[in-house]
């Protein structure tokens, strides 16, 4: 199964996402090169309302569920940033699953289907990147600490405040309507969460930040992502990175200092 999409890159999506991030956006307009993973924003599928499933998501998208009544857990992946796509261009996507595979895990069977998109501009390959999607059966969780319990230890990091305004601005701007990230009845009836779930590829963006200003914002880089653990809204989210050798790791923790997303980044030029 293989997607291509040609897009014209305008620049307000990214200022968007700078907004939400409370970064600066004065100087977002054509040129301005794309950061690792903004390109998320762009070549996105716009499923018709029918298509949709009862979760949410595209029931004939990239990638298909491999049958009904299974739940979408998004897993993490890695990408490589050859070179900043820049805004104010053309820029060719193609998308492709790779591979599909059956493993057991904690809640039972599920099939981890793998998807590459290779975005090119100016006819040379900017951006590869691979994504995991875990598809499991409908069997409870055992999921997360109370929302309202007090926090335990101090945790260090960059504190990021997220509320339901945060988690539906980013829906948006990826036009992701999976249910779990705005209706809590839905989480807890369904999917047996306590609460709303703040998105994996959310976390995965802001630890990749995180990394890249800790290791000097490098231009070729491969950032490889894992969502080890839901994070339910009010639970807090505290980013950290630290540099050794070559390799920037960050994580995602909760105000309890469980870890929900791990990260570790490396620079193209030192291998």
């Amino acid at each position: 199964m293989t997607m291509e999409t040609t897009e014209f890159l305008v620049p307000g999506p990214a200022v968007a996402l700078a907004r939400l991030l409370d970064l600066p956006a004065g100087d977002i307009e054509p040129g301005w090169p794309l950061p690792p993973l903004w390109h998320w924003l762009y070549f996105l599928e716009r499923p018709a309302q029918s298509d949709l499933g009862p979760e949410g998501h595209d029931r004939h998208g990239i990638p298909r569920p491999p049958r009904d009544g299974l739940r979408r857990m998004y897993a993490g992946g890695r990408t490589t940033s050859h070179r900043p796509l820049l805004l104010g261009e053309e820029a060719e996507s193609r998308i492709d699953v790779v591979q599909e595979r059956e493993r057991e895990g904690r809640s039972g069977r599920m099939t981890v289907v793998t998807t590459r998109r290779t975005v090119r501009q100016r006819g040379e390959v900017a951006v590869t990147d691979e994504v995991d999607i875990i598809y499991r059966v409908a069997t409870r969780l055992a999921t997360t600490a109370d929302v309202t319990e007090a926090p335990a230890t101090p945790v260090t990091g960059t504190r990021v405040e997220v509320d339901e305004a945060y988690l539906f601005r980013f829906s948006a701007l990826t036009y992701n309507s999976h249910r779990i990230h705005y209706d809590v009845d839905y989480c807890r009836d369904q999917e047996d969460y306590p609460g709303l779930v703040v998105h994996g590829p959310l976390q995965a963006l802001l630890m990749s930040r995180e990394a890249l200003r800790r290791a000097g914002d490098p231009i070729g880089t491969h950032f490889a992502y894992r969502l080890v653990a839901p994070l339910i809204l009010g639970q807090g989210l505290v980013v950290d990175a630290a540099e050794q050798d070559g390799v920037t790791t960050a994580r995602v923790r909760d105000r309890h200092g469980r870890t929900t997303a791990s990260s570790r980044l490396t620079c193209l030029d030192a291998g």
